[in-house]
């Protein structure tokens, strides 16, 4: 079974990085984890995967960032990428098509996080559950800058996801102000890109704490 931190009493921030030239992300990084709201941390950079020497550059980043990360204990997972993960001695987050999480589980030490994307597939989540993941990501919830063509799910999909025994980890352009529609269900993670990363580095710090206050709105059904 995935090891599995979160409880669903209330949400917890979920940071996934942007395509920010590596200078800038990383100040950004470091003024979000100084926060201490940051659960969980996703190494996520498209761009520089797309680069001739791609991979070797994302490892230099990611080794970067998980020594950061580790300073104020927050776990990492990198996206897609078991045997990266494997290397980094972190966690992952496997897309539908990224591998098995059976094989994820085999690679990694027992205590790292392992998640799958579930879009609004209800079959995909008990599998994911059965599977042994960490938790389920759900999602797009609303529509984002990062996927503006991503399925948004239905409220309906997010309740009966929430009832699989798996943390659900939304996703999908949300914000500080509209993740308020979802407070009435035990939602785990809370998957943010632009909301925090798109601000300047001296509005971050800022952006999580107005996060944390909606957090604290959540209404946990008794």
């Amino acid at each position: 079974m995935g090891h599995s931190p979160f409880s669903s009493v209330m949400p917890k921030l979920y940071l996934l990085t942007n395509d920010d030239e590596f200078e800038l992300l990383y100040q950004k990084l470091e003024a979000a984890l100084s926060t201490g709201l940051i659960a969980l941390l996703q190494i996520r950079r498209k761009q520089v995967l797309s680069l001739p020497d791609g991979a070797l550059q994302l490892f230099d980043e990611a080794q970067k960032i998980v020594e950061l990360a580790k300073i104020y204990n927050v776990p990492v997972v990198i996206n897609d990428d078991v045997k990266l993960a494997e290397r980094l001695g972190v966690g992952v987050h496997l897309g539908q098509t990224d591998g098995s999480i059976g094989d994820a589980l085999q690679s990694l030490s027992p205590h790292q996080i392992i998640g799958r994307t579930c879009h609004g597939d209800i079959e995909l989540i008990k599998e994911a559950k059965n599977d042994g993941a960490s938790y389920a990501a759900m999602g797009a919830v609303f529509t984002s800058t990062t996927k503006p063509n991503a399925n948004i799910i239905s409220r309906q999909q997010l309740v009966e996801g929430c009832q699989q025994g798996i943390p659900i980890c939304v996703i999908g352009g949300l914000t500080a102000e509209n993740v308020s529609e979802l407070v009435d269900l035990p939602i785990a993670l809370v998957a943010v890109v632009g909301d925090i990363m798109d601000l300047p580095v001296a509005n971050i710090a800022q952006r999580c704490h107005e996060w944390q206050q909606a957090f604290s709105e959540w209404k946990i059904p008794t």
